[in-house]
């Protein structure tokens, strides 16, 4: 499967300028949108002038922290010509337990609760930078799947932004805007699964074609 450029960008960062990205979320965990060059500077032990070479100002900086964040988010790779129900099944099921795993950690809270924030500020630049960076990267990285399920025949939809939303919403729920308000959520591995499973299968009720049924190739296999 193609990559996206989030994708590309973000393998293309070595183990050190990773360690920095690294540092920021830990930042904005402790300090929230208190973030400057110098403190990140400080807790990666490098120069200002480092982080500057590397990711240019704070925005830049900021942004590939977003796009480190969002890189974890991938679905399964599968051959777009030989595409069957069940390699649709897998790397949608992939995408959303990744995605699941990333919204509910410590780090994307808290980057996310710096977003919400900014948003409401005159500037607001880090809402815009999570929006591209994260959101819409996320759906541009998922709707290519899609669109190879309804070119194979799998699913059936008129629009890529409507399925995806909709994929989006079932998946998420309100996981997000409950872990932001800072209810005391937990999800392990074990919930994250069945509430996948769960939004993959009201997926394929909404959008898979009955000839090709994901759910049932799966089962008969």
């Amino acid at each position: 499967m193609t990559q996206s450029a989030a994708e590309t960008q973000a393998e293309a960062l070595t183990a050190r300028q990773q360690a920095v990205l690294d540092a920021v979320l830990g930042l904005m965990m402790e300090k929230g949108d208190q973030l400057t060059m110098t403190a990140v500077a400080r807790r990666a032990s490098c120069s200002k002038e480092t982080l500057y070479k590397w990711f240019g100002d704070r925005d830049g900086l900021l942004s590939a922290t977003v796009r480190w964040q969002a890189s974890q988010v991938r679905a399964g790779n599968f051959d777009r010509q030989r595409l069957d129900a069940g390699a649709l099944r897998e790397s949608l099921t992939r995408f959303a337990a990744n995605w699941l795993e990333v919204i509910s950690s410590p780090t994307s809270i808290a980057l996310n609760r710096v977003a919400v924030s900014e948003a409401a500020s005159r500037d607001g630049t880090l809402g815009r930078i999570v929006l591209a960076n994260g959101r819409f990267a996320i759906g541009e990285r998922l709707k290519p799947v899609l669109e190879a399920g309804r070119e194979a025949g799998l699913l059936a939809f008129d629009d890529a932004e409507t399925a995806f939303r909709t994929f989006f919403g079932l998946v998420g729920r309100d996981v997000q805007i409950r872990l932001l308000l800072g209810d005391a959520l937990t999800l392990d591995k074990a919930d994250i699964a069945r509430d996948v499973a769960r939004a993959i299968d009201q997926f394929f009720t909404l959008y898979g074609t009955a000839q090709n049924d994901p759910r049932r190739t799966t089962h008969n296999a």
